[in-house]
């Protein structure tokens, strides 16, 4: 990891903070976690920075719900054009999407995030309805 994606990584989490980031640590055998705060000293030595992979969800997958939102949030100060392409101008807007943990800075994309997946109310009752029914062997 080059300095700059260390130095653009630490900024987008410091902005997050406030809103319970949920990441990664370790990679793939690593465990997941929700940060809150940060201790700079440890983040070189026990805790480096190449092994904290935020989940974050693409702007793609933002609802029309929530793009009304964040429009009345921002008062109109945002341009949309089809889902992905967002410009948000205001200090609201940011903080916006940074409480609804939106990779608006392209971390999912230069392998700094892990995509987080958002499911449905359907897909969640269905999760559930197969967690919850015994398992059939056959």
């Amino acid at each position: 990891m080059t300095q700059e994606e260390k130095q653009l990584l630490l900024k987008d989490i410091c902005a997050r903070l406030p809103y319970g980031l949920k990441y990664n640590f370790g990679g793939n055998d690593g465990c997941d976690y929700t940060m809150d705060k940060i201790n700079l000293t440890a983040v070189d030595d026990a805790f480096p920075i190449e092994d904290i992979k935020p989940y974050l969800r693409p702007l793609s997958s933002i609802t029309e719900e929530e793009k009304i939102e964040l429009n009345t949030i921002t008062k109109g100060a945002i341009q949309t054009i089809g889902l992905e392409d967002i410009v948000v101008t205001t200090d609201e807007g940011f903080d916006w999407l940074n409480e609804h943990h939106f990779d608006y800075r392209g971390l999912i994309n230069k392998g700094l995030a892990l995509e987080m997946v958002v499911w449905n109310d359907e897909q969640c009752e269905l999760a559930l309805k197969m967690w919850n029914e015994p398992l059939s062997l056959k």
